[in-house]
């Protein structure tokens, strides 16, 4: 089976391409549009992928938070600016080896757990939710071992097999990552090489981000290019699916953005990263409240004795939750992860909310609310039935696949 992760690809840019491969998978499969998780940024989205999980299952909070632990800022990579100004060092670290080391709940599984303690081969490629049973050396020095898939490649820092990929960082603004990806994938085909891969493609993000959720479609026709790379290797399109069951989907969507805001809360520490936020403090309530006049959040969300409360301008109504793709749970999911806030808002339209750094989209797309826009998923299945409702259906539609019985979501 080979799980095809496209990030940040919206439902409308799949639903009408043109690219061969896409288009190709689309007519032989069973399509419908699916749930993200939230906050729907990248790190959270993968997690729920790899666990069948939301936040508060895997315990990944958000692309920046605050580790009350520790006592420090973690940052995964909001920007390259939000990076240098959390500790370049430590963000890299916590980004690669303690995400999957140290934040994911050890009690949430991992596909590639799951799978391998049953003998089976997994395989994954750039994806950053990776934890498994392998232990895997660093190719750059000083990088620290991680533990993976039995093959494993990540961004030509980390590779199982020797495959004679390009440097996966030689020029991104032209697909030089989903390039090492087609490289990689084509080589593990071509030797029949695992049970299951997740192939990650994140170029089209990137360019989405510039370019705004349905203007990348030269990034789009990259990544059809790296789906075709792996057709080939096993000899055609339809000899492709006669080998293997697939499943194609995003992580997230995308929304436009045009307005950029700094939240500044007193009594609070406020965590932001494109259109998710999270305030650290003693009083939700009151914390909640002193956003009520804020145009760029559209929803603050806290717990009140146990219980869900939304609230927007003044208003608190759990039915407004009622709006969005499975709101309810959704949100209560996040609020209930142990590394989140104390508050968590997700932006309003046309707004996001600038990184450590002041860095954002304006201009183009971004994602990370409970909108549609950022949480509406396509989901593709071939061979493998109706596909899942929600990206986190994908771990056990997998395990479903294999007749391999994987611990249960919590």
């Amino acid at each position: 089976m080979i799980v095809i992760v496209i990030d940040g690809l919206t439902p409308s840019m799949l639903e009408a391409t043109d690219a061969p491969a896409l288009r190709f998978l689309l007519e032989n499969g069973s399509y419908r549009r699916a749930a993200s998780t939230f906050p729907s940024v990248t790190p959270v989205c993968l997690a729920s992928i790899a666990t069948g999980g939301h936040p508060d299952v895997h315990g990944i909070p958000h692309l920046v938070w605050w580790n009350r632990a520790e006592q420090r800022l973690v940052e995964y990579g909001s920007s390259f600016g939000a990076l240098r100004a959390a500790g370049l060092v430590q963000g890299v670290r916590d980004s690669v080896v303690n995400l999957n080391e140290r934040h994911l709940l050890r009690s949430a599984e991992t596909v590639y757990e799951a799978l391998e303690g049953a003998g089976l081969t997994t395989a994954a490629i750039n994806i950053t939710t990776f934890r498994g049973r392998n232990r895997h050396l660093a190719l750059i020095p000083g990088f620290p071992p991680v533990y993976g898939p039995r093959r494993f490649f990540f961004y030509s820092v980390y590779e199982s097999d020797r495959t004679g990929a390009p440097l996966a960082w030689l020029n991104r603004s032209l697909g030089s990552i989903d390039h090492y990806a087609a490289a990689i994938g084509r080589w593990l085909v071509a030797r029949d090489g695992f049970d299951l891969l997740l192939f990650y493609l994140p170029d089209y993000d990137y360019a989405s981000h510039a370019l705004g959720p349905d203007a990348a479609y030269e990034a789009l026709r990259r990544a059809d290019a790296s789906i075709e790379a792996l057709m080939e290797a096993a000899g055609g399109r339809e000899a492709f699916l006669e080998r293997y069951a697939v499943l194609l989907c995003s992580d997230h969507g995308q929304a436009p953005v045009a307005n950029a805001a700094r939240l500044e809360v007193p009594g609070a520490r406020v965590t932001a990263s494109n259109r998710a936020a999270m305030l650290y403090g003693e009083d939700p309530r009151a914390l909640a409240a002193a956003l009520d006049a804020e145009p760029s959040v559209d929803l603050a969300l806290y717990l009140l004795d146990g219980t869900l409360v939304a609230r927007r301008g003044g208003d608190e109504d759990d039915a407004l939750l009622d709006e969005y793709p499975d709101g309810r749970a959704r949100a209560e999911a996040a609020l209930r992860n142990p590394n989140a806030g104390e508050v968590i808002l997700s932006a309003a339209p046309g707004w996001e909310f600038v990184d450590l750094a002041g860095h954002h989209h304006v201009g183009g797309g971004s994602h990370g609310a409970l909108a549609a826009a950022d949480s509406e998923v396509p989901m593709l299945s071939v061979g493998l039935g109706d596909p899942p409702a929600s990206i986190t259906g994908i771990k056990e539609l997998v395990a479903a696949h294999f007749g391999v019985v994987a611990a249960r979501a919590a």
